[in-house]
């Protein structure tokens, strides 16, 4: 990002050395710490003036009061963006992120629409589950009533059928002083009522779908093409460990003589039972604590030939960086031991601060303890619709690795 001479009509707000190098670099955020407080008292969410400490203009953005990512960066120096044009882009921008979904998601009706920063709407998160939409709003700025009114006028257009529903995030409305609110149906279908629960597909198989319950929006949508290419490795038995409603596993199915999964989420697994009986699938579902169970297993000999590892996020913060690796080294290791010569590894990680080379460094270090000989044939992200935006490392999170065990 070139700072320019430009002037902009938008209340100007500085940044330190650091704040403007960090812009120039490509990120789109800036820290609390590197912003001079504005002179004049802004509204929650403003659209502002970027200037470097020279007075420069880098661009325009979006600003919170009380978050410590004070800056989310919406606009180049070249870019005349004003307050008042603010609600048309935003829809604009909606109507953009949704073509490119439609040029990229084939035979699938479930996908995310819109991924915030990587789609140039900097905390928007809506995810797609057949005739049900689902929309996170996580910043001052998406909930002010004309951006929200914009969001809502474009998805409406684009999915006249849909029933469209907001999960509030508690603690991220709290951090954002943004008033209480209970998650619930903010968009109604053009004809006929609403819906809470509906069945969509991804890769040829069906997957039901309830508002009300399920993690973050729902499935793992991120996975969605991991799942298609670890179905492709899969043999014989197969392991499927923190299966959540059963995505890797009825995936592995297609090529497994028999598959099992487990999770410590009675609920969870209920739908995946649930997700098996609609495909025909006969898949054995185990309750589970998955570090006791791959022990226990692993103690007890048990062999499988292909296996798959998707835990949550170990690593929230990079203060949780040494107890992630360890349960991340934990849980390969017992899975590289439990794997018979010729066998695969499907192994992801979703931490954001464990880095792919991290994540790499873990498994080899595995493989040496487990004294197994470990290749790596594929090393995979998110699915296209959740896209990397260059510059901002957050929008890369998703690792999966598929490796062969000798």
């Amino acid at each position: 990002m070139k700072a320019s001479k430009v002037t902009s009509n938008n209340p100007p707000i500085h940044v330190t050395a650091r704040g403007a190098a960090r812009l120039k670099a490509g990120h789109v955020w800036v820290y609390r710490s590197d912003i001079k407080e504005p002179k004049a008292k802004l509204e929650p969410g403003s659209l502002v003036s970027v200037l470097d400490d020279k007075g420069r203009l880098l661009g325009d953005a979006l600003y919170s009061t009380t978050s410590q990512i004070a800056i989310r960066m919406f606009a180049g120096p070249r870019e005349e963006t004003l307050a008042s044009d603010l609600a048309e882009i935003i829809g604009n921008r909606v109507a953009a992120a949704i073509s490119y979904r439609d040029e990229i998601v084939q035979q699938n009706d479930a996908c995310r629409l819109i991924f915030s920063e990587a789609d140039f709407l900097p905390g928007l998160i809506v995810d797609r589950y057949n005739d049900i939409l689902t929309m996170q709003v996580l910043t001052q700025a998406m909930d002010r009533p004309a951006i929200r009114d914009a969001v809502l006028g474009s998805l409406r257009e684009h999915f006249p059928g849909a029933s469209i529903y907001e999960r509030v995030d508690e603690r991220i409305r709290e951090l954002e002083h943004l008033a209480p609110k209970a998650s619930g149906l903010v968009g109604k279908p053009q004809k006929g009522n609403a819906k809470t629960a509906t069945i969509f597909t991804i890769n040829g198989l069906r997957f039901h779908y309830d508002v009300a319950t399920g993690q973050k929006t729902g499935a793992f949508l991120d996975q969605r093409e991991n799942y298609a290419v670890a179905a492709q490795y899969a043999r014989g038995e197969a392991l499927d460990v923190f299966t959540y409603q059963g995505g890797f596993a009825l995936h592995l199915y297609q090529n497994c003589r028999r598959v099992s999964g487990v999770d410590i989420s009675r609920p969870a697994l209920e739908v995946a039972e649930e997700n098996a009986t609609l495909n025909g699938y006969n898949v054995e579902w185990i309750e589970a604590n998955a570090f006791d169970y791959l022990k226990d297993q692993s103690t007890g000999g048990r062999m499988y030939d292909t296996i798959v590892l998707d835990p949550p996020a170990f690593a929230k913060t990079r203060k949780n960086f040494d107890a992630a690796i360890k349960g991340y080294k934990e849980l390969n290791l017992r899975a590289l031991k439990m794997l018979r010569s010729g066998g695969t590894l499907i192994t992801c990680s979703c931490s954001f601060h464990v880095s792919e080379a991290e994540f790499l460094d873990m498994l080899a270090s595995a493989a040496a303890d487990a004294h197994r000989s470990v290749r790596v044939l594929e090393k995979r992200n998110a699915s296209k619709d959740h896209p990397v935006l260059l510059g901002v490392p957050e929008t890369n999170y998703l690792k999966c690795v598929i490796a062969r065990v000798e």
